[in-house]
């Protein structure tokens, strides 16, 4: 863990060629994973009962099984920040086996028995028909927090050692068997939609973390012989370190059943589960250049000028990501998107193109969510990042609910827009929290 009044600084500043290099493939990771759902939801679109699955799997399978795995997804950031010798790393791997197997067990104890009758038929309101679909599709997924879990802990340990390409190769392996398996069941077009994209996701994530594992080991001798961390990495401080961000993830990742609550209660709810399935996919897709930032700046924040130049960079990729959003939402790309790709009905493709472009201000507001988070990370006090993750979740709250009260808008168009001042609230808390830390750093960077 670093404190900004004892990190070293490299001999050599930071440059924006060295940001851009360590960032993008990052990003390519990012952008493979979150093609993954539009495809999967694209596959489900030409099969039978296409509004019915997609509801099911979008609005209730793949929701709930993101947050069932939310204490692991922080792993990436924490071994980024923590895999920093051998015993380090050997630590984390032990306790990132235990927190992916538990979540595994959660997984399938709610998919094979009546929670999830609860969860989804009393909890999220879905409709009656969407419900058995549902459990199928999470049946099927069942190993995707453990697999999530071990090689997002890898991919860290790839970062902290200046192997981030190898984060692109493990996403490629995994949307090879992703595609195999959806190449194989639309093949078939005798097997439901929901069970294909189920064991589609569940062994692609079961691969990658293997050939992941695969991986590390072609750079193991150089996590062992890197000098020890200064302070051992302990239970009690990892702990420390871990649990806000836990706290982060395990709120954060409500949002995504949150929605599908609040639209099953809106008006036209099966309409507004089957776009927003399709929808949730594209707004993963276009907030992965700033998801990928986070580990950047954890990673470089530390050396010479890192503040200065991250900052810096962070306008512009913010700019050039909003630029190229704005290209797809806004010109006839959209309507080929929802059309031909995805499939939707004819009725519900102005309603999809208008809810993405409601989001677009999204993929600036991520890039700042993410230098801010990685600024508060960096110096291992994570306590801010639970806290703006509360403030999104109260903002979102009481859009969702103002939506439900009034019962006159489209329950999409409430998410979206509720998804949005979410951003905003989270990124103005995490901007005036990390203030202090911000001229901390900046100042150290002076006196060098």
């Amino acid at each position: 863990m670093t404190d900004t009044t004892t990190f070293s600084l490299k001999d050599r500043p930071l440059s924006g060629k060295r940001v851009l290099k360590t960032w993008l493939p990052l990003v390519a990771s990012w952008v493979l994973m979150s093609i993954e759902m539009p495809i999967i939801t694209a596959m489900i679109a030409r099969l039978s009962k296409p509004e019915v699955n997609l509801a099911a799997y979008g609005g209730v399978s793949y929701p709930v099984a993101v947050a069932i795995e939310a204490p692991i997804v922080m792993l990436l950031a924490a071994s980024t920040a923590l895999s920093r010798d051998w015993d380090s790393y050997r630590k984390l791997r032990k306790i990132t086996l235990i927190l992916g197997g538990a979540c595994m067990f959660l997984h399938v104890l709610i998919a094979s028995t009546p929670l999830f009758d609860f969860v989804a038929g009393v909890l999220l309101a879905v409709p009656e028909e969407v419900i058995e679909p549902a459990r199928l599709g999470m049946l099927f997924m069942a190993p995707w927090s453990l697999g999530i879990g071990f090689r997002r802990f890898q991919q860290g340990a790839m970062i902290r050692f200046n192997h981030s390409h190898m984060v692109g190769e493990t996403t490629i392996v995994r949307l090879m068997t992703v595609g195999l398996v959806l190449i194989i069941g639309y093949s078939l077009k005798t097997i439901p939609g929901t069970i294909i994209a189920g064991f589609a996701q569940g062994l692609g994530v079961s691969v990658e973390a293997l050939y992941a594992g695969l991986r590390v080991r072609k750079f193991q001798d150089e996590i062992k012989q890197a000098p020890p961390a200064q302070q051992p990495l302990t239970l009690k401080r990892f702990s420390a370190f871990y649990f806000p961000l836990v706290l982060t993830t395990s709120l954060g990742l409500l949002w995504q059943p949150l929605v599908s609550a609040a639209v099953s209660r809106m008006p036209n709810p099966l309409e507004s589960l089957a776009v927003w399935s399709v929808i949730g996919g594209l707004l993963f897709l276009f907030r992965s250049p700033g998801l990928a930032y986070n580990e950047a700046v954890v990673a470089l924040l530390e050396e010479r000028d890192g503040y200065r130049v991250l900052k810096k960079f962070s306008l512009w990729a913010s700019l050039v990501s909003t630029f190229i959003v704005s290209l797809l939402v806004f010109t006839p790309i959209s309507k080929f998107w929802f059309g031909d790709v995805s499939r939707l009905p004819e009725l519900l493709i102005p309603i999809a193109a208008t809810a993405m472009a409601i989001s677009v201000p999204i993929t600036l507001i991520t890039i700042y969510i993410s230098f801010y988070q990685g600024i508060i990370v960096h110096v291992g006090k994570t306590n801010p990042i639970a806290e703006s993750v509360v403030i999104f979740l109260l903002s979102m709250g009481a859009v969702l609910v103002l939506g439900i009260v009034l019962q006159n808008i489209v329950g999409i168009y409430v998410a979206v827009t509720a998804f949005a001042v979410a951003h905003i609230s989270q990124v103005l808390w995490l901007m005036l929290r990390s203030r202090d830390h911000q001229k901390k750093i900046l100042e150290q960077e002076q006196t060098i």
